[in-house]
């Protein structure tokens, strides 16, 4: 039976991407909002939708429903895709999951693949639910790793420079909005540190930009193989 129901989820949010995939092409463009290329920018300003979804309770069952979407990329269980193309989202803070739909929906994070998806979420409430719902979702530790090749130096990068935001076991902070790490896929981090290296990703946290643009191209390799192989047991799957 469980079997059967996770072929039949599986399809089901195949079917579900496929529907959506024609909605995404009709779509007007996503917005743009003011992100770190602007002298304006204030990273994580406790405005809109954002902060109507973090002051509501999610729902988990209404959660798991709206999270059906998500399942076709990310997976039923959260796991993303090891190449990179999906990010792993099981166990990540609720916080985190709603600044970063809020971003892509406002303009903020640029993502046209996640854009149409992203704004299936009808309200801030449903945003709180589906969030809820990820964070309660096992982290797997099959994750795709890095290619081990420097990873005594990334080990110490991450230790001098990573740990006081992302915590020793790629834990991050809920209250900060500081993502979980562990069990990210190594290809997928790489290509985060290079757009945020480069500010493309226009979210990101300044401070985090200070610290990565004076990495070499091999340093933000070695580090995030390092972070490729985080595991935070407390939320970890058994």
């Amino acid at each position: 039976m469980p079997f059967s129901y996770r072929v039949l989820s599986t399809l089901t949010a195949s079917l579900a991407l496929l529907a959506f995939a024609g909605v995404a092409i009709a779509q007007p463009p996503p917005p743009k909002a003011e992100g770190i290329e602007s002298d304006d920018y204030k990273w994580n300003e406790m405005i809109g939708e954002k902060m109507e979804a973090l002051q509501l309770t999610g729902d988990l069952e209404n959660g798991e429903e709206a999270y059906e979407i998500c399942s076709a990329c990310h997976l039923p269980s959260g796991a993303g895709r090891p190449d990179g193309t999906f990010p792993q989202l099981a166990g990540q803070h609720t916080t985190v999951v709603i600044k970063q739909i809020a971003d892509i929906r406002e303009g903020r994070r640029d993502n046209p693949i996640m854009y149409p998806f992203a704004k299936t979420l009808i309200d801030p409430q449903e945003l709180a639910d589906v969030a809820a719902y990820i964070e309660t979702l096992p982290i797997p530790t099959d994750n795709g790793k890095g290619p081990d090749t420097n990873l005594a130096e990334g080990e110490k990068l991450y230790k001098r420079d990573c740990t006081v935001c992302h915590g020793d076991h790629g834990e991050g902070n809920a209250e900060k909005f500081y993502p979980v790490l562990a069990g990210q896929h190594f290809k997928y981090l790489n290509r985060q540190i290079e757009e945020i290296a480069h500010k493309k990703r226009r979210n990101a946290n300044p401070d985090m930009v200070k610290i990565v643009v004076k990495y070499t191209p091999e340093e933000r390799t070695a580090v995030v193989d390092y972070m490729s192989r985080l595991e935070w047991p407390e939320r970890a799957k058994k």
